[in-house]
C-alpha cells in the first residue's frame, strides 16, 4: 500500500505518546498541517489526547506489537511513522515494505546503537573517542577509578548505577540477577555532557549537528543549552562518516579533562531534546518528514547558540466527549483499560 494519496492532510504517526518530548512533536506537526495519530501503551499517556486521533498498542517488546502498529498505519492511511522508544526501533523498520516512510536511520546502525557494548567496539574500532569500555563482569582497571555500569540493552537512565571507585563492582555484580554479560561497565567521563542531534537523511549527508550542554537531566534532560564546539560536531559528522546511519541520531558525550568529547551512547532516533533542536532554527522532525514523504528540501546547519530548554509540564484542555472517547472516564478513579484503537 502506497503513502496517504488525496487532497487531505497527510497523516503521520507519532508513538510513545507519554513521552516527555511528544506532545511538543504532535503541536508542532499539526501546526505544519499534519493529520496527527499517537500511540501509546498507557491510556493516561498526555499525547493521546492532543493528536487528532489515538490508539492503545502492546508493549514494543511484544510479538503482537508489529501487527498492531502495522494494522494502525494502514488504516489511517499513514504517509510516515516517528517512532520515539527504543523497544519499537528495530521491529518498525519493516513497515517500509508497506510504503510507510520510517523516520528511522538503517537498521544496521539502530541494532548496533541498541547494543552498547557493541556500539562501543565499532566507535573504538572506527578510532572515535569513547570512553573505556568492558563487560562488566571483565573490568580490570585502578581500583579507586570511578565507574559508571548499564544494561547492554536499554534506554534513558534505567539501570544505570555510577560506582565511586572500581573496587565496588564486585559487590553490584554479586547482587545482581540476569546474564554474566548483561551489564558493561565504562569509566567515568566527569566533565560537561552534551546530548547532540545530529540530522542526515538517506543521501548520507549530514544536515545539521546541534550540540546541547545539559545542565539538568533526571532520567530525561530537563534543563539545556545550545553550544557551538567545533570538536563536537566534528566528532558528530564522523560518526555518519564510519557507520552510515543515514537518519536521525542523537550523540551522547561528555568532556574528558583534556576537552577531547567522548561518546558514551548514541540513541538512532530523534532525541527527547528535539524541540530546543528546533527552537534554535533546525526542525529536525518537521524537516526530515517532509524530505521522506514529498521531497521536501534539505535543512541547513544554521541555528542560534543560547537557547535554552526549561522542560516543564503544561496544562492542556480537550473537550469531555473527546476525552472519555480515547479511553479515560473522568468519573473513574483510575484509568480504565480501553480495548485497541480507540479514537476521538
Amino acid at each position: 500500500m502506497s503513502a496517504v494519496e488525496g487532497s487531505g492532510p497527510t497523516t503521520v504517526v507519532v508513538t510513545t505518546a507519554g513521552a516527555p518530548q511528544t506532545p511538543d512533536t504532535i503541536r508542532n506537526l499539526q501546526r505544519q498541517g499534519y493529520r496527527v495519530v499517537a500511540t501509546d501503551v498507557d491510556p493516561a499517556a498526555p499525547g493521546l489526547y492532543l493528536a487528532d486521533r489515538c490508539h492503545l498498542v502492546p508493549p514494543g517488546t511484544s510479538g503482537a506489537y508489529l501487527p498492531a502498529i502495522r494494522g494502525i498505519c494502514l488504516r489511517e492511511g499513514a504517509a510516515a511513522l516517528v517512532p520515539l522508544v527504543d523497544e519499537e526501533l528495530g521491529t518498525v523498520a519493516r513497515l517500509a515494505e508497506d510504503g510507510i516512510a520510517v523516520l528511522l536511520p538503517h537498521p544496521e546502525f539502530v541494532a548496533t546503537c541498541l547494543d552498547k557494548y557493541a556500539l562501543m567496539r565499532r566507535l573504538a574500532d572506527a578510532g572515535l573517542p569513547v570512553p573505556r569500555t568492558r563487560k562488566a563482569a571483565e573490568w580490570t582497571g585502578p581500583p579507586a577509578d570511578p565507574l559508571v555500569v548499564k544494561p547492554r540493552s536499554g534506554r534513558g537512565s534505567r539501570g544505570v548505577v555510577r560506582l565511586g571507585s572500581a573496587d565496588r563492582l564486585g559487590a553490584l555484580l554479586a547482587g545482581t540477577e540476569g546474564p554474566a554479560d548483561a551489564l558493561i561497565a565504562q569509566e567515568a567521563v566527569t566533565g560537561t555532557e552534551f546530548t547532540v542531534s545530529v540530522v542526515a537523511w538517506r543521501d548520507g549527508g549530514v544536515q545539521a549537528v546541534v550540540p546541547k550542554q545539559v545542565v539538568l537531566k533526571r532520567g530525561v534532560t530537563k534543563y539545556a543549552v545550545t553550544r557551538r564546539h567545533e570538536r563536537i560536531a566534528d566528532v558528530c559528522r564522523a560518526v555518519q562518516r564510519e557507520l552510515r546511519a543515514d537518519g536521525p541520531f542523537n550523540v551522547q558525550l561528555a568532556l574528558d579533562a583534556a576537552g577531547e568529547p567522548r561518546i558514551f551512547e548514541i540513541n538512532p532516533r530523534f532525541s527527547s531534546t528535539a524541540a530546543l533542536t528546533r527552537a534554535a532554527g533546525v526542525d529536525e522532525v518537521g524537516g526530515l518528514l517532509r524530505q521522506a514523504t514529498a521531497g521536501g528540501p534539505q535543512l541547513a546547519d544554521d541555528w542560534r547558540e543560547g537557547v535554552v530548554l526549561v522542560r516543564r509540564w503544561a496544562d492542556e484542555f480537550v473537550d469531555e466527549a473527546d476525552f472519555a472517547g480515547a479511553g479515560l472516564d473522568p468519573a473513574a478513579a483510575s484509568p480504565a483499560e480501553p480495548a485497541l484503537g480507540v479514537g476521538p
